[in-house]
């Protein structure tokens, strides 16, 4: 209700729900999740996680990526889509590296049909708050010092494609977790798991597979 989204918010729910489980828990995030277990793991619960996998996130993001992800999201937040076939072209738009899928009711899942007939994005407006949402001013530094703390097995897997995550700030990550694992997905882009879902299982199922 109060309209809370910057990532220490998440991190703050993300450790709750850790807490609650039998054995520490192996975290994957991705994007904002990714960003809210970096605080979580190197902040405010060090010990409480076993592991944690990175999806496309970094302590320091590429601005104009940033940027084409939310604009991408705010552009027809308010207008909608007439059909879903015409939210799908909007998709393709944005990832045109993406095969299109002829069936597109996989879509329904991200948007909510509103009573004037009119399908929209299905996230609260306030998540772009100025104040306190995702485009609240972050501040990069305290994520590279979350990341500089990290000693648990950790894992980044990038989407070769990326706009976000580029190489530059991979190897940013890379230098501040000298012992995490490093996976570059071809033929994704910030989407991973929505890309290229076969190479990012393998890396994930990889990942914990070692820590048996």
């Amino acid at each position: 209700p109060t309209g809370h989204y910057e990532p220490g918010r998440f991190a703050e729910d993300l450790v709750e729900i850790a807490a609650t489980f039998d054995r520490a828990p192996v975290v994957v995030g991705a994007s904002l999740g990714g960003l809210a277990a970096l605080l979580a793991v190197g902040v405010l619960e060090p010990g409480l996680f076993a592991g944690m996998v990175l999806v496309d996130i970094t302590p320091r993001q590429e601005q104009e990526g940033v940027n084409r992800i939310v604009s991408f999201m705010l552009d027809r937040a308010e207008e909608g889509f007439a059909s879903l076939d015409e939210a799908a072209e909007a998709v393709a738009g944005y990832q045109p590296h993406r095969r299109r899928q002829p069936d597109h009711s996989g879509l329904r899942k991200n948007l909510r049909l509103d009573p004037d007939g009119r399908w929209r994005w299905h996230w609260d407006p306030q998540l772009f708050n100025t104040d306190n949402g995702l485009h609240s001013p972050q501040e990069p530094g305290r994520f590279v010092s979350a990341a500089a703390t990290l000693t648990l097995p950790t894992m980044l897997v990038r989407g070769k494609l990326s706009d976000l995550v580029s190489e530059e700030t991979a190897r940013e990550f890379l230098d501040l977790v000298p012992h995490a694992q490093f996976v570059d997905v071809s033929d994704a882009g910030h989407m991973v798991a929505g890309d290229r879902n076969d190479r990012f299982c393998d890396a994930v199922v990889g990942f914990l597979s070692g820590l048996a």
